[in-house]
């Protein structure tokens, strides 16, 4: 398949790259040994790179306060290494310190930071060090991070240079280390290049190792699960959800069973947990409002927009792409969740190359969510130096900033589902038969069920 140059396909693009030459003509030569992913790649490890030179500050002086806020280079990492008993050689789930709580991640996570904390203590000998467990953890969430990048760009034929906005991405340099959320994404950008591929089985695997990882890819089966009814594809999708729930056992019920009070601490952690940073129910308490019940709003917001999602995927005149569907349900997750912390907007960041591959919209909702970040670290100085930190009134704005900002971006998607012209995968040279590239199964399959009658006109 030819690859589609960007300066083609981006009308901003195009007109940019003007001073630079003009766009890809129809004479280009042939990329050779410097092809598409091997751009995106190399683009990504140095903005990774660079994110990991701006948390040399931190590193160097041991994530001390304020100056880990100040720099913008707070991690979870070297942290929950001392808390959760990673650095006295305890196994998580099965045991924690006296006096402390379990992990509170899913199991995978946890295996991952058991694994990293044994390398940490080879090299190391009988000392523990976090700054040496936090580089071995970035390294090998590096890894993670070009396996994503690699599934983003392969996952649409002919459209390599997409992952190239998830490649330069500012969230990439700066919540990249943050926690470990690298590894739930890389395994969900797999289960969609499976997918695409069509091999639900497989897809499947990968789905449910990255629930085992953070619980928000669970959320796709429901959109897929309405594409394939309205295509007539329930039997792929009973094999994606089959191998989701057989990979995730796998990998849990043998902790559930060995430490029910370690492994289930999780989920309620996650039950329990009061609004929290990030979240637009935080800000609304800044405002004043009075919300003790906010388990019940968070969850009647989320269930109203899964609602109306799942009306949209039934009613388009055209049925939504997967990459579409899949950055709805998680924006909708994130922005009625009780948290919505800095790296959480990882999740997003390749459902969002895939579902709205355009460099303008990409770049203003990355410029939103850098303000959130520089923001939420600076109201936390104020902690520990009231006088120099951001007031909780400006805090409250800028969590309003990065949640309107995604909302926008999700209002986009939805304009594109309902207008399919204005979708840029299906107008930028797109075959009029593929109706989704990605979609594996679901591309150029008829509808046999949905409220309205497909429109010829994509």
């Amino acid at each position: 398949m030819i690859e589609l140059a960007p300066t083609r396909s981006d009308s901003d693009l195009r007109r940019g790259s003007e001073g630079l030459g003009g766009p890809a003509g129809s004479h280009m030569a042939e990329a050779g040994w410097w092809n598409p992913l091997r751009a995106v790649l190399i683009a990504g490890s140095v903005v990774y790179g660079l994110g990991l030179v701006l948390t040399s500050s931190c590193a160097s002086n041991g994530w001390v306060d304020p100056d880990r806020l100040y720099h913008l280079c707070y991690s979870d990492v070297p942290v929950l290494y001392e808390l959760r008993g990673l650095a006295d050689g305890l196994i998580p789930y099965l045991e924690w310190p006296q006096g402390a709580q379990p992990l509170e991640y899913p199991v995978l996570i946890g295996g991952f930071m058991y694994v990293a904390a044994g390398i940490t203590s080879a090299l190391t000998g009988a000392g523990t060090s976090a700054v040496v467990f936090y580089y071995v953890t970035a390294i090998a969430l590096f890894a993670f991070f070009l396996v994503a990048l690699a599934a983003t760009s392969l996952t649409v034929r002919g459209r390599m240079w997409d992952g190239m906005l998830l490649a330069v991405a500012p969230s990439v340099a700066l919540a990249s280390t943050i926690n470990w959320d690298w590894l739930a994404v890389a395994l969900t950008a797999l289960a969609l290049l499976a997918w695409s591929r069509r091999m639900p089985l497989w897809a499947g695997v990968a789905l449910g190792l990255a629930v085992s990882a953070k619980f928000y890819p669970l959320l796709l089966l429901g959109p897929m699960f309405l594409l394939c009814f309205r295509a007539g594809r329930l039997r792929q999708w009973a094999l994606l959800a089959t191998a989701t729930v057989g990979s995730w056992a796998v990998v849990n019920i043998p902790l559930a069973v060995a430490s029910p009070e370690g492994w289930s601490y999780f989920f309620r952690f996650s039950a329990e947990r009061g609004q929290d940073y990030g979240s637009v129910w935080l800000a609304l308490e800044i405002a004043g409002l009075d919300l003790s019940g906010v388990n019940a709003l968070a969850l009647g917001s989320f269930v109203a927009l899964c609602a109306g999602i799942a009306a949209l995927i039934l009613m388009a005149p055209v049925r939504p792409r997967v990459a579409q569907v899949a950055f709805l349900i998680i924006a909708a997750f994130l922005v009625t969740n009780k948290v919505y912390s800095p790296q959480f907007v990882l999740w997003l960041l390749p459902l969002a190359v895939l579902a709205r591959p355009r460099w303008r919209d990409i770049i203003w909702w990355q410029v939103a969510e850098v303000v959130y970040f520089v923001s939420i670290w600076w109201y936390l100085v104020s902690f520990t130096e009231a006088k120099t930190g951001l007031p909780e009134s400006v805090y409250a704005v800028a969590i309003l900033v990065h949640i309107v900002a995604t909302l926008a971006l999700a209002a986009l998607v939805v304009r594109d589902i309902l207008i399919p012209r204005f979708d840029p995968v299906r107008s930028d040279g797109v075959p009029l038969h593929q109706d989704d590239p990605g979609g594996g199964v679901l591309d150029g399959a008829k509808d046999r069920w949905a409220l309205r009658r497909r429109s010829s006109t994509v």
